[in-house]
């Protein structure tokens, strides 16, 4: 696979996989594609550009957004972060 600018490699991936909701066996919704929201954030957050502006590889950017939001809220992005 290659790794696209902004992507996490394979080895990032592993180490926060277990860490982010939506993941089979999970209570609630399960998200299409873990991988490929956070890198889509990642895009946004590291390109500096708009929401409206990420690729559409990473899908609506408006669907996207407010996933994020959500993870804000819920702290999902401090867990991932934290040391």
């Amino acid at each position: 696979m290659t790794v696209k600018r902004y992507e996490l490699s394979e080895a990032q991936w592993e180490k926060i996989a277990a860490l982010v909701p939506g993941k089979a066996g999970d209570p609630g919704r399960t998200g299409s594609d873990n991988r490929l929201f956070v890198n889509g954030c990642l895009w946004v957050l590291r390109s500096g550009a708009h929401w409206r502006d990420m690729p559409e590889r990473y899908g609506r950017w408006k669907s996207v957004h407010r996933r994020f939001s959500r993870w804000c809220h819920a702290g999902v992005w401090e867990r991932i972060l934290k040391p």
